[in-house]
């Protein structure tokens, strides 16, 4: 069982920076795909960014395309920490930010369904 937990969220105005993180319960002996997900109101659960960990080392990173140059996604995997660092923040960027992980794949899955576990979320507002 594996129990994911982020924190980081928060109100911000458009163009700051906000740094979320999302600590895990269990380490991956082998590989596993980390995933940033986000759910602004009304809205399906769309994929923001991702990558593998295998045998601790970070592999195959992939973000959305209106993230992209924007987000950052990069981990820890001593400490079990992934964390999403997100830079010039826009008020399209509100949402609540989910992190997930994939034990069945070495490349992130941009597929909600593909991902066995996931955090109870982060809320972040950014006012224009």
């Amino acid at each position: 069982q594996v129990q994911l937990a982020e924190s980081g969220g928060g109100l911000v105005q458009a163009g700051d920076s906000l740094r979320l993180s999302c600590a895990s319960s269990g380490r991956f002996v082998t590989r596993a795909v980390m995933g940033w997900f986000r759910q602004a109101p009304g809205k399906e659960r769309e994929f923001v960014a991702g990558f593998a960990w295998i045998s601790g080392r970070t592999y195959n990173a992939d973000y959305a395309d209106s993230v992209k140059g924007r987000f950052t996604i990069s981990g820890d995997y001593a400490k079990n920490i992934v964390y999403l660092q997100m830079n010039s923040l826009k008020p399209e960027d509100t949402a609540v930010y989910y992190c997930a992980v994939d034990i069945d794949r070495t490349f992130p899955s941009r597929a909600r369904s593909d991902y066995n576990y996931w955090g109870q979320g982060t809320q972040v507002t950014v006012s224009s």
